[in-house]
């Protein structure tokens, strides 16, 4: 579980509500269902307009990793990459092939049974970086919801806002609810601003770098597995590989 992620919403929450008490305001006034239903509708409503709908559900499934991201492990990918070097040197590329069942990961099998197949250092780089880029892409598009969603929050906050000072226009015979009615419009724009801010484009942004992470394992078994074919000393495919994390 991320610590980071909580502790940074957690502060963020009481922040704000603690600054809405300091003021002398009630957390009750921030409290507004109908607000929350045109911010929260509208945002979806939109990212659904732009989004395929099996990238706008991985996307949804990617804001796990907010929480709990998945566990990369270069040291460990490092050291088996050598014992796969170790193994072709002294048996054989055709020796891995016993060890392809073994890799859970689909990008791996796929590159060590490549390997095993005696696959050439350009084909073999050619096929896995068209997996890579493909890989890359769904799930940029998959991130860029939430991005989507960060960019149309406040648009639709201030529309909901628009139409709560409507409502209170039409009711400009009753000065009784003037001020609460103005008060209830505009917090459609703390929630979109605030949803904004503080939910959906930190999400879009920590699910970047989670990919860009993703990226980087995936090239370094790249690499790996081409100084492989091409028969390269154990020591030195060690050597380069740790240079993809300093």
């Amino acid at each position: 579980m991320d610590l980071n992620s909580i502790g940074g919403i957690a502060l963020a929450f009481v922040a704000i509500v603690g600054g809405q008490i300091l003021e002398g305001g009630h957390v009750g006034s921030l409290l507004q269902l109908a607000a929350f239903c045109i911010v929260a509708g509208g945002t979806i409503g939109a990212v659904l307009l732009q989004s395929p709908m099996k990238i706008f559900i991985n996307g949804i499934k990617m804001s796990a990793w907010v929480f709990y991201p998945p566990e990369f492990s270069p040291q460990n990918l490092i050291k088996q990459i050598v014992n796969w070097s170790h193994i072709s040197r002294k048996e054989g590329l055709l020796a891995l092939e016993s060890y392809v069942s073994t890799v859970k990961d689909p990008f791996t099998k796929k590159g060590l049974q490549l390997l095993a197949d005696g696959s050439t250092p350009e084909k073999l780089r050619e096929i896995l970086e068209i997996d890579i880029l493909a890989l890359e892409t769904h799930q940029r598009q998959s991130a860029k919801i939430w991005e989507a969603a960060g960019g149309y929050a406040p648009t639709i906050g201030i529309l909901g806002a628009v139409l709560g000072l409507i409502h209170v226009m039409e009711n400009l015979s009753d000065p009784s609810i003037l001020g609460t009615g103005i008060a209830v419009a505009f917090v459609a724009t703390i929630y979109g601003v605030g949803l904004a801010n503080l939910i959906f484009l930190p999400i879009a942004n920590k699910l970047k770098s989670i990919i860009n992470e993703h990226v980087t394992m995936h090239e370094l078994l790249v690499d790996g597995f081409v100084a492989i074919a091409n028969g390269e000393n154990p020591r030195f495919i060690e050597n380069r590989l740790k240079g993809y994390f300093v």
